[in-house]
């Protein structure tokens, strides 16, 4: 009964974020890791038990979001990614999970202790250690208690969103407001009416949306490849402008830019330069535009209608520059465009009979015109606080905003189900700063002066969500329900902090960008006098403007821009190239030995590193000299196959990934600094979630280059963590290819880059820290 109970003062120990990521994935987000037992609820049968009850596969209808049954969950899990992933789960474990499973909790805790006598001030392994203690109950204990107590919080009606008769959970959207958000049903304010803005030649949404393409355009869009030319501006550097189409009229950077000159709907011309003030009044010389030289460039790119790829977005220092300037174009263009059918409503009720229709084609097969994909909970709080900011003219005119508390309680962050208060980077904290759930969506409406939050997808204008958030509506090829027909009429797509979900899952993305544009499987109640030709044409793809901003320059995020993008009015790409890189913040006295692979093509490349590495480089390493090696693997996939390797090798290493527990960690990281293991294999997501210290590292082996270049010099000055007091011997030993051109650059800079890869030698020496 005490292993029951524990169980169970376990599960309602959990905030109910944890209990619905626990519903939905079996499993804790990587982000928190507060052990206290929680791997008692992973090692069970919970997860099964959760998955087969609920497992969270929603898709929005116009009337009421409908959820998918346990069959359907079923068939997500057998997709190609999932079968890969199976295939993997199936590999023998290596030393570190054994002990893992065989271990009492007096190991970790010894762990724990030795760790902290001997310098470590991480409050972290302070924190965990215990998780094992008492908690290895037998599974079929572990399973009954799980199912009373989540049959007793549904009893009780406690926070749980799974039917236990159905296996459902409900999604919540507003069906209340329906009507008053209704663009068939509603007219345009006098007061609030830009109609006179929207019929000037001069407005980039008209020029951009009525513009009507040819066949023949259409074709040599489809067949022909991009013709692109460079500029330099003051602030974004070297551009790349790409078209298919002929050249169009020069983009140049506006110095000076008149609000009024911009063509913003109302209210934005008031409310933009009092919610910009912030980032104004940080600037070193004050300027009387209501941009920042940065967001000046940006929107002068955004408001051309053209496609835009802008790899330096920063947390810490642009990041939310960066969103008010794509916060302000989105918005500009939903209210433009509402504005136009609401005026059409008011002439079609005045018009007189026989009179021609065609006049008023001014919506897609499908309302919601803009798709903002964010990584975290609190990126789409932030952009929902920037429109309600931008639609209210002052403190008396509020908006009325539908559901903005419910909103907030499941957006807003609780204080108290933040990690501990442990010592990290300023740009982890900026990135991790909120709530971080990544699996989420909601549909807004925006209506003259209303918000509405939590719209049902068709009748909504802007939809936010994080890639695992669409990607579940979407669904898979097979399933009975699925649902992407409300992405059929997207109009601007915003991806932001696209380097994120490299370290969550690049297939969501992909899946997305298959499912955009395509024409919907049903009406959905569309007027179809009402539809724009382009859309009837299935055009919509070549009018759609993409806004991609990364923190880096990676060959998917660039796959992406170049493969998936095909507005007619071109691209921009902004293309700067690293000078220095990030080896020049590599402060401890060490060489670097850059050793140049050989790969047929970027597909082989894989297989090349692997046979390079375990004939060329580990026989290097396996004196007993040459202990304390860490091998840093960007890659999960080769991650499991050098797992397996050392494991049928026999050799003495321990391995810690993204999906080691903490106690294993720890004692992993013992194991290490002690020298009990001579190689320990680290993985880049473990990196990016946990940016633990890892002490003890004496040889450093790069098995490919660091997605982020910052993570380079962050690994290699860990050697500067175990002071032993000796002058100790240090290397470091990077793999590349010429397809890793981008990430060496960024890494060694641009001039010895081209160096490395021209050269004849495949070997180069670089010495850190000598002055």
């Amino acid at each position: 009964m005490g292993k029951r109970r524990a169980g169970r003062e376990l599960l309602r120990s959990l905030s109910k974020k944890q209990k619905k990521h626990l519903r939905e994935f079996g499993e804790e987000h990587p982000f928190y890791d507060k052990g206290k037992g929680v791997c008692l609820l992973l090692n069970g049968l919970l997860p099964l038990l959760l998955l087969h009850s609920c497992f969270p596969f929603q898709s929005e209808d116009s009337d009421k979001s409908s959820a998918e049954s346990d069959s359907e969950t079923e068939v997500e899990h057998v997709s190609g990614y999932h079968k890969l992933l199976a295939t993997l789960k199936t590999s023998p474990p290596s030393e570190s999970e054994e002990e893992e499973d065989e271990s009492e909790s007096e190991e970790a805790e010894e762990s724990e202790a030795e760790m902290d006598s001997e310098g470590s001030q991480e409050t972290e392994e302070a924190e965990g250690g215990e998780e094992d203690k008492n908690n290895v109950p037998e599974e079929e204990e572990a399973t009954d208690t799980a199912e009373q107590i989540l049959s007793q919080e549904q009893a009780d009606g406690t926070d749980t969103s799974c039917d236990p008769h159905h296996g459902v959970i409900e999604e919540f959207t507003d069906v209340k407001h329906e009507s008053e958000f209704s663009l068939e049903t509603n007219f345009m304010e006098e007061e609030s009416g830009d109609c006179n803005a929207d019929k000037r030649e001069s407005n980039p949404f008209k020029q951009h949306m009525d513009k009507e393409l040819e066949d023949k355009e259409i074709e040599k869009m489809s067949t022909l490849p991009k013709t692109s030319s460079q500029g330099q501006w003051p602030r974004l550097g070297q551009l790349i402008f790409s078209s298919t189409l002929e050249k169009h009229k020069a983009l140049k950077a506006d110095k000076d830019v008149d609000v009024k000159q911009l063509h913003l709907h109302k209210p934005l011309e008031s409310t933009w330069p009092k919610v910009n003030k912030q980032f104004l009044s940080s600037l070193d010389k004050p300027v009387d535009s209501p941009f920042t030289p940065l967001q000046r460039e940006l929107f002068c790119i955004m408001n051309s209608y053209r496609d835009l790829f802008y790899p330096e977005r920063n947390a810490l220092t642009n990041g939310e520059e960066i969103r008010h300037a794509y916060c302000l174009h989105a918005l500009n263009h939903v209210l433009k465009a509402n504005a136009q059918v609401l005026s059409n409503n008011a002439k079609r009720r005045d018009r007189k009979p026989g009179a021609d229709t065609d006049d008023y084609r001014d919506q897609g097969l499908t309302r919601p015109k803009v798709l903002m994909i964010v990584p975290f909970r609190e990126c789409a709080l932030r952009i929902v606080h920037t429109f309600i900011s931008l639609l209210e003219v002052n403190d008396k005119k509020k908006i009325d905003v539908s559901n903005k508390k419910r909103f907030k309680g499941e957006f807003g962050s609780d204080p108290e189900e933040k990690p501990p208060n442990l010592k990290r980077p300023e740009d982890y904290e900026a990135v991790f700063a909120g709530n971080i759930d990544d699996h989420f969506r909601i549909g807004v409406a925006i209506l003259q002066k209303s918000m509405r939050l939590y719209a049902p997808f068709y009748s909504s204008d802007i939809i936010i969500a994080s890639p695992l958030g669409i990607r579940t509506v979407i669904g898979a090829e097979g399933e009975k329900k699925r649902d992407f027909d409300f992405l059929s009429s997207i109009e601007i797509l915003i991806i932001d902090q696209a380097d994120i979900y490299l370290m969550q899952n690049w297939e969501h993305v992909l899946h997305l960008m298959k499912h955009i544009n395509l024409l919907p499987l049903d009406s959905h109640g569309v007027d179809f006098s009402r539809v724009r030709m382009l859309n009837l044409n299935n055009w919509s793809k070549y009018y759609r403007q993409t806004l991609l901003f990364s923190a880096l320059q990676d060959p998917q995020i660039n796959s992406v821009f170049n493969k998936h993008c095909f507005n007619y009015a071109g691209q921009v790409a902004v293309r700067n190239v690293p000078l220095t890189g990030s080896i020049s913040h590599v402060v401890v006295q060490l060489p670097h030995v850059f050793r140049r692979l050989e790969a047929e093509s970027a597909t082989s490349v894989i297989d090349a590193r692997f046979q390079f590495f375990i004939d060329k480089v580990l026989p290097e390493y396996r004196d007993a000299i040459m202990s304390h090696t860490l091998i840093y693997v960007p890659s999960y996939f080769d991650y499991v196959r050098l797992r397996n390797y050392f494991k049928k090798e026999d050799l003495n290493f321990t391995h810690i990934c993204e999906y080691t527990k903490k106690a294993a960690v720890c004692r992993a990281r013992r194991f290490f600094l002690k020298g009990e293991k001579q190689f320990l294999l680290f993985t880049e997501r473990f990196h990016f979630y946990k940016r633990y210290t890892i002490k003890g590292i004496r040889n450093l082996i790069f098995y490919e280059l660091p997605t982020y270049s910052h993570f380079y010099s962050e690994i290699c000055n860990m050697l500067k963590a175990t002071d032993s007091g000796v002058d100790a011997t240090w290397t470091c030993t990077v793999l590349y290819s010429k397809y890793d051109a981008q990430k060496l650059a960024a890494v060694v800079g641009i001039d010895r880059t081209a160096q490395m890869l021209q050269s004849k030698k495949n070997v180069h020496l670089f010495v850190t820290g000598e002055n």
